[in-house]
């Protein structure tokens, strides 16, 4: 599940956003992790872990 801040409802190329991810299977993660989004095959969208919520 992704969550985009509030008041964002879409995501354009070249913006810069910050989003909570709940991910549905567990992964090892860690603050400065690079990390790309992929749908159908297709990268997305790509970023840098900046922070692990418990």
């Amino acid at each position: 599940t992704v969550t985009l801040a509030e008041g964002t409802e879409m995501v354009m190329p070249g913006d810069n956003v910050s989003f909570v991810v709940e991910l549905i299977a567990p992964i090892a993660m860690e603050d400065g992790l690079r990390f790309a989004i992929r749908e159908g095959g297709r990268t997305v969208g790509a970023g840098v872990v900046s922070k692990i919520i418990k």
